[in-house]
């Protein structure tokens, strides 16, 4: 169950929609979008847990309290792949579009209560923690959706054809990580979730994420407009460039994807060279936004194990980071969704279970965006 925030504790310093061709070269139909959501990484709310959590006792619990967390392995049972132990792990990171309170000022859309994984990523660390993998699932991917139980109890039945974010909407974390556990065959050894203003307060937060476009990019869906260059992103711009799909390359989820990326291994430099110890002050902020923005499995649902884990984590930059997208085609009877190659992504999945590199052929005449290389760390 969620656990309830402590009263803010005094902290020194404070006073009180177009669409790729299809084959034919005519256009895809064009489709409403909902707003699109945002890209956390472990790398950046686990390591600054870990900072944060070095700090007064009062500071700890109240961090602790911030954290909510969602027991999958209770969920789930023992119905799952084997956990390998062989020194690697995978991790489920999402992010969650729902639009409630804050979230819907910045994700738009209406307020219907329910919420949908419009970004995720199955991030791999490989053994010795030195490096890591991370495979993006496109949210429009359709898959067969297992049996899943809602937080009501009510019992869902497996679906052949639904969108993969659909698992998410209906039966949250667990449904979510159910349905990736079929999919791949392996076994998530832990889940991160973070949603809309939390993102946007972490960025901030930090001081901002350099970037540096190759070419302009300008997309009144995600109000964001941005000359090339060299920037330094506030929150706001950072949730509008991981949300922008129409406004720069084919306008494909894709393409989406490969700006997430990007922003990403951003995110990640940013992290381990920002000098966080400089001042207690921003410390502790940076760790309260964090603790209170992502929903983590109960193993790692306090701050001591959260610190843990992140821990094995804050080895790994950028430059030691393998991105893809899983192995999709679009689909011939629906170009607006994305099917999965499965050769292919078995090439992945076999990879990745054997802590082995992802082969290039895994990826290699595959669906892809047109969006690589307009986004650039620093």
């Amino acid at each position: 169950m969620p656990a309830e925030s402590t009263p803010e504790p005094l902290i020194p310093g404070d006073s009180g929609p177009s669409s790729p061709p299809r084959p034919d070269g005519s256009r895809r139909r064009t489709r409403s979008t909902r707003r699109k959501a945002l890209i956390v990484t472990a790398w950046t709310a686990a390591g600054v847990v870990a900072l944060g959590g070095a700090g007064a006792g009062y500071l700890f619990f109240k961090l602790n309290g911030n954290l909510k967390s969602v027991d999958i392995n209770q969920a789930l049972g023992s119905h799952r792949p084997l956990k390998i132990d062989n020194g690697s792990e995978n991790i489920l990171v999402l992010g969650s579009d729902t639009r409630s309170g804050t979230n819907k000022k910045l994700g738009g859309g209406a307020d219907d209560g329910s919420a949908r994984s419009d970004t995720a990523m199955i991030v791999h660390v490989y053994k010795g923690h030195k490096r890591a993998s991370v495979v993006s699932i496109p949210r429009d991917t359709l898959v067969q959706r297992p049996s899943c139980t809602d937080s009501e109890g009510t019992v869902h039945g497996a679906v052949s054809g639904a969108m993969f974010n659909s698992a998410y909407a209906t039966g949250g974390a667990a449904c979510a990580v159910k349905t990736v556990e079929s999919l791949t065959g392996i076994r998530m050894d832990h889940y991160i979730e973070v949603d809309f203003s939390g993102f946007r307060k972490l960025v901030d937060d930090l001081g901002g994420v350099t970037v540096t476009t190759t070419r302009p990019i300008s997309d009144k869906e995600s109000h964001l407009h941005l000359p090339a260059g060299s920037h330094e992103l506030n929150g706001k711009q950072a949730l509008g460039l991981v949300r922008t799909r129409h406004g720069v390359g084919d306008g494909s989820d894709l393409g989406r994807i490969q700006l997430q990326q990007a922003f990403m291994k951003a995110l990640v430099d940013q992290v381990k060279h920002i000098g966080l110890l400089s001042s207690p002050k921003k410390l502790y902020d940076l760790a309260d936004t964090a603790t209170k923005t992502v929903t983590t499995d109960s193993d790692i649902g306090s701050v001591t194990d959260l610190a843990s884990f992140a821990g094995g984590l804050k080895g790994i930059g950028s430059s030691h980071m393998t991105m893809v997208t899983m192995p999709v085609q679009y689909d011939p009877a629906d170009a607006n969704r994305v099917l999965v190659d499965k050769p292919k992504a078995e090439l992945v999945w076999k990879a990745l279970e054997a802590d082995r590199p992802i082969p290039k052929a895994a990826t290699e005449g595959t669906a892809t965006g047109t969006a690589k290389g307009v986004v650039t760390p620093g």
